[in-house]
């Protein structure tokens, strides 16, 4: 009875502009939150690098064979990277000054051996979902990140000598040994792999067992860098591709491929969510001048009412319930929306080999009920204020 009597002159055309422009604004709002995360997510886990970050050195030209420019950084070049607005950090990608090979030690598994080169990188630019990744002297075991590489040139040396090839979990289960020499002494130490790069040509070892192993084998060799880890702003990969270019320095194509890739969708992901953004406050605001439009033209009965013995709380609670359920009704067509985008446009990511995480954004439904408890308190706000002057009045 209430709310015929409350809502016997209100003009639905505004409403329906205002739910058309809410729905759009929520639709998009939730579609581009969830993908903005699946995008800044693409290639996690699947890599031991963190996110944007990629492995840098300079370019080689016929200067540099002649030994007329250097290949190597200095430590100045690497602080004047560092200040870059669109760079996070920049750190040295350290190798053994000494040499090395790694051989199996395991029964099971039939001698392989060859000569390799080792590397280390600071922790902060790695995404290892492993508790093993330390070392300190005495540790009888080394942690080893191997290149993917090793594992197919591993399971081509087994096919040829007619033994089953291994997977990754197997690889991890075979024990290898390091032999580490110079002119004067060699020696061995066990090492296990925990875990594959696509990434680094080189396996990386913790930093506490390279400086232990430099130190103990080539305690006077001069630490040239050589490569450098570069980890830059969301969004903002097209400024560090462009001082690679004004640097004359160089990444892996793949690495540089995935970082422009993230990087152009993001932007364009984060307009849309700035558009959407804009449309549910716009659309949140023709609601609130409807509901205020309702109240003017009601102002009689509103006093009759009250009146009558009708207290403010139960005028005020017939307002917020048909705006909930309007909003409600917004929000689970936008819900339904984008989850019919969501498997159009995952099926079009997959077949454009992006490969990105298909599982339901959290974040995303809480943008999504954090607009519908907007939308309800700044209705409810809107007709207690104006009920209440009534009231007063």
């Amino acid at each position: 009875m209430l709310r015929k009597l409350l809502f016997q002159h209100q003009d639905k055309r505004q409403l329906v502009i205002a739910v058309i422009g809410a729905f759009l604004g929520m639709t998009f709002l939730i579609t581009s939150i969830h993908y903005l995360i699946k995008v800044n997510d693409f290639g996690k886990g699947a890599e031991i690098l963190g996110p944007n970050t990629i492995i840098v050195q300079k370019k080689v030209s016929s200067f540099s064979t002649l030994k007329m420019t250097k290949t190597d950084f200095s430590l100045n070049e690497i602080e004047q990277m560092k200040k870059e607005p669109f760079i996070l950090d920049v750190k040295p990608v350290e190798s053994n000054n000494f040499t090395v090979s790694i051989e199996t030690n395991d029964p099971m598994v039939p001698r392989f051996r060859g000569n390799i080169f080792i590397q280390t990188v600071d922790p902060g630019f790695l995404d290892v979902k492993s508790d093993k990744w330390h070392w300190k002297e005495g540790d009888t075991l080394v942690p080893m990140i191997m290149p993917r590489d090793f594992l197919v040139m591993l399971n081509t040396y087994m096919s040829s000598a007619g033994i089953p090839q291994v997977s990754d979990e197997l690889a991890m289960d075979i024990k290898f040994k390091f032999a580490l020499m110079n002119d004067t002494m060699k020696e061995y130490v066990s090492c296990r792999i925990i875990g594959f790069t696509n990434e680094v040509p080189s396996v990386l070892v913790p930093q506490n067992f390279m400086n232990w192993a430099n130190k103990r084998f080539a305690p006077d060799a001069e630490q040239k860098i050589t490569q450098i880890m570069i980890s830059g702003k969301e969004n903002e990969f097209g400024l560090v591709e462009q001082m690679l270019k004004d640097r004359h320095l160089e990444s892996k194509n793949a690495q540089v491929i995935v970082g422009r890739l993230k990087s152009m969708v993001g932007t364009l992901i984060l307009v849309v969510l700035v558009i959407s953004i804009i449309a549910v406050f716009l659309s949140g605001l023709v609601l609130i001048q409807y509901l205020q439009l309702l109240l003017s033209k009601n102002l009689y009965e509103v006093r009759t009412l009250m009146r009558l013995g009708h207290h403010p709380k139960t005028l005020v609670r017939t307002f917020l319930v048909y705006f909930s359920k309007v909003f409600g009704l917004i929000a689970l067509l936008s819900l339904g929306t984008f989850i019919g985008f969501k498997i159009l446009l995952d099926s079009v990511f997959e077949s454009g080999g992006l490969y990105i995480d298909t599982h339901l954004s959290v974040l995303s439904i809480l943008a999504l009920i954090l607009a519908y408890s907007l939308f309800a308190l700044a209705s409810y706000l809107s007709a207690r204020k104006g009920i209440y002057e009534q009231n007063n009045g």
